[in-house]
């Protein structure tokens, strides 16, 4: 699909950087005009999948980085792709389950993912152990057209 903008960034993976990651993207996604709405959801749905970098991906260690690529599509689509070179996945299909965590004695509520689909229109996760993770997202934006800001 035809890009028509597109923004990468590349942070340690420190838990103060996911306010900065959730408010890139959506500085970024403001040239479409969103509804505070949709901002809303993708700023839950980006804050979701950075935590989880940081999290689980690197067990909180600080150690690695987080990328994030946000594109601007054709018909109002936000794509984002947040990436970490950590642990990775071993099963996906079961991190995916509501309630599951790889982390259960932290009491963390093992709902990223379930957010992260409620709040945008498509989840791909890629994953290999030992490699890291990959989250792409897709949102549509119904509100208006990208704008030059005048």
């Amino acid at each position: 699909m035809h890009t028509l903008n597109e923004l990468k960034c590349t942070f340690p993976a420190r838990s103060e950087n996911e306010s900065f990651a959730r408010t890139m993207v959506c500085a970024f996604a403001a040239q479409l005009d969103p509804t505070v709405e949709e901002l809303a959801d993708l700023r839950t749905a980006v804050s979701e999948a950075v935590t989880n970098c940081i999290v689980h991906g690197y067990r909180d260690s600080g150690t690695g980085t987080v990328a994030v690529t946000v594109r601007l599509l054709p018909q109002h689509m936000i794509y984002v792709r947040i990436a970490d070179k950590g642990c990775g996945i071993d099963d996906i299909g079961q991190a995916m389950q509501p309630l599951w965590s790889s982390a259960p004695a932290e009491e963390r509520a093992g709902l990223g993912f379930t957010v992260m689909q409620s709040f945008t229109d498509s989840l791909t996760v890629r994953s290999r152990s030992g490699c890291g993770t990959t989250v792409i997202m897709r949102k549509k934006m119904q509100q208006g057209a990208p704008h030059d800001g005048c």
